[in-house]
């Protein structure tokens, strides 16, 4: 009866803390290897069918397990694949099943999985029942992937996905009457040898941009080659109305290069960072996101102290406006208490003491957005903060995360969107340890804007004029873009330093009224002229290419950064000059950001917004690996608890044990 006792009393202590543990664990669907931020869809048991049969678009398939070596391995490749064919997806969609959890094993062996990882490649309208045309086991880079999938597409012709363009090398009798039976007001005609994937791959990028066709002509192609004279392979040339043709002047001659010339619209000169953008975006900061706190305490009032530091150091502003923040700085250091209201802090932001004033209102320049809802105040942020990491570079600073860390708190404690600022927390978690100088500062704030452009591109809350693109563009600083040997895109980073000093320099700065230089924006209804005709995204086709396909997505909500409007973060800069997302240049096209790869501080690193927790504990390690270590933990903890019960137990009855005295 004792002994039973002592095991009720033994469940009953273990009882409590063994529940706490087993909630702790992750669970299952929370260990697989990608997101919907990694522009991958995720699918299931409860919608791969829907996604899978009779869809408009091709489709990409990895059969994956989560506790796999190679398939952690290989899921950074196939991330990236993703990202660099996003452009593709009215064509071909990408997308990705865990086989790992139990619920999934019968849909993995419907489909006649035996080993990880497994790609497969299903037609468009492809049939139930259809187990789709599995990779070869060796190709594991993404070129060699994107090469096979275009390889796939012309080997299943019928039937072909709507929303893909021709890939077939073009004639010169279909050149001749291309206008004629098209709408297209501009051909690209890229010249290669038959093994090159240069033009296909171009085709595809641009499929989502009306009145602009790209068609790939062969060397073999004699009558065409020798009419514009073409010598070199590959080459790029427009195709006018009536025969006139000019070649497209890039770079280097790769992908890449000719994807950007050919989005490309001429807009107003954003090659410049405006003081008005600056100004509107103190006076928003200050006077709109501070007013909506009441009482400012604790870790808050630090963070508006660090912000209005750094303001008051390197804000290269008007000798009124710098006169003023240096007045809040000694305001906020003479303040005792550990607690300030606003309204005390909004009376000396609107005194009217001589030589010190902020201007009231917005008027946004470079930020401005095509429409009231696009850009402006994120954009800001993102200019004045480059602006201020150029500024301690320029000046010397003596804390190389001075002005990260101060945006990182005002985001933290200030910015309105709770969603981007918890997304920036998350980001500014990667790699701002690894911030040891000035120059890595500005560079890395570069690198992390660009990382946001490219997960939030083809968002709806980005303006279509001024699309989110990895900046600086080839056209804004040639110099900053190379090539590998494999001929893929890769980022000049000394070059990108020596731009981004120039370009965010005080002397960069127009402080003018450069209204006469805003660009203005057509409503579907106006007029083009033909001269100033270039190639326009098709924004509502974007919306009738994806209600063409049958698949059924989940929901999944985007994540979203600063940039969730364009930023003309970088300056301001636009498709044109700088082609960020933050940049108002009027290309009124759909300029999509192509990943230039290129990677700074351990590459791009996407962050499930499923706890910020995991991101702070992953440094290197997958879900699964967290998960079984929590899992060990809570075993190692249950066998140390059982052995404390064991002992207490064993102890207790030892006590109670009556003693025996021996008389002899």
């Amino acid at each position: 009866m004792a002994r039973r006792c002592a095991t009720s009393r033994w469940f009953t202590d273990i009882y409590p803390v063994f529940l706490c543990l087993w909630l702790y664990v992750p669970c299952p669907a929370e260990t697989g290897l990608y997101t919907a931020s990694d522009q991958i869809l995720l699918l299931s048991r409860e919608n791969v069918d829907s996604v899978l049969v009779n869809s408009t678009a091709a489709m990409v398939v990895e059969f994956y397990a989560s506790w796999c070596g190679h398939c952690v391995a290989f899921s950074p490749f196939y991330k990236k694949l993703a990202r660099d064919t996003k452009e593709w997806k009215p064509a071909v969609n990408i997308a990705a099943i865990d086989c790992a959890p139990e619920e999934n094993r019968e849909v993995c062996r419907d489909f006649r999985i035996t080993g990880y990882p497994t790609i497969k490649f299903f037609h468009a309208y492809s049939e139930a029942g259809s187990l789709g045309v599995a990779y070869p086991a060796n190709i594991r880079d993404v070129p060699d992937l994107r090469h096979k999938t275009i390889d796939s597409l012309e080997g299943n012709k019928d039937p072909w996905p709507p929303a893909c363009p021709p890939l077939e090398p073009i004639s010169q009798a279909e050149v001749d009457v291309f206008f004629e039976t098209n709408s297209a007001l501009h051909l690209a005609l890229i010249f290669e040898n038959a093994n090159s994937y240069i033009g296909r791959e171009v085709t595809l990028d641009l499929l989502q941009f009306e009145n602009i066709a790209v068609r790939r002509v062969l060397d073999s192609e004699t009558s065409l080659v020798t009419k514009l004279g073409v010598t070199d392979f590959p080459s790029c040339y427009l195709y006018y109305p009536g025969g006139n043709f000019t070649r497209l002047r890039v770079n280097n001659e790769a992908r890449m290069f000719y994807t950007y010339a050919l989005q490309g619209l001429r807009g107003f000169n954003n090659s410049h960072v405006y003081m008005a953008d600056l100004e509107s975006a103190l006076h928003y900061s200050l006077r709109v996101e501070l007013a909506a706190h009441d009482i400012i305490r604790g870790d808050a009032l630090n963070a508006l102290k660090k912000y209005i530091s750094v303001l008051a150091k390197y804000f290269p502003g008007r000798p009124v406006v710098v006169n003023l923040l240096k007045t809040l700085k000694a305001w906020l250091q003479d303040q005792t208490e550990n607690k300030i209201s606003y309204k005390a802090f909004e009376d000396v932001l609107d005194n009217r003491v001589p030589h010190t004033a902020l201007p009231e209102g917005v008027r946004w320049v470079g930020c401005q957005g095509s429409q009231p809802h696009f850009r402006r105040y994120p954009c800001g942020v993102w200019t004045l903060f480059h602006v201020l990491s150029v500024q301690a570079n320029s000046t010397g600073g003596s804390d190389p995360v001075e002005v990260l860390s101060a945006m990182r708190s005002y985001i933290h404690h200030f910015f309105g969107c709770r969603a981007c600022a918890e997304h920036f927390e998350n980001m500014a978690q990667e790699g701002l340890e690894q911030v040891g100088t000035l120059p890595s500062a500005v560079l890395w704030l570069w690198f992390r804007h660009n990382q946001v452009n490219n997960r939030i591109s083809g968002d709806l809350s980005e303006d279509p004029f001024f699309p989110k693109i990895q900046w600086p563009s080839p056209e804004t600083c040639p110099a900053c873009h190379t090539v590998n040997e494999k001929r893929e895109h890769k980022w000049s980073k000394d070059e990108v330093l020596s731009f981004l000093l120039s370009h965010y320099s005080s002397s960069n700065i127009l402080t003018g009224n450069p209204a006469a230089g805003l660009p203005t924006f057509k409503s579907p209804g106006d007029e083009i002229s033909g001269e100033e005709v270039r190639p326009q995204l098709a924004a509502l086709s974007r919306v009738k290419q994806r209600t063409l396909q049958t698949k059924v997505e989940l929901d999944h909500k985007p994540v979203f950064g600063l940039g969730m409007e364009l930023d003309t973060a970088l300056g301001m800069i636009g498709l044109q000059p700088v082609d960020t997302d933050l940049e108002p240049s009027q290309r009124g096209q759909r300029l999509q950001k192509r990943e230039l790869s290129g990677q700074y501080f351990g590459g791009e690193v996407k962050l499930s917004h499923k706890g910020r927790w995991m991101s702070a504990l992953s440094i290197g390690f997958s879900n699964l690996d967290i998960s079984l270590c929590i899992f060990l933990y809570f075993l190692s903890s249950m066998c140390l608890l059982a052995m404390y019960v064991f002992f207490k137990n064993r102890l207790r009855r030892r006590r109670a044990k009556p003693k025996t005295v021996n008389f002899t």
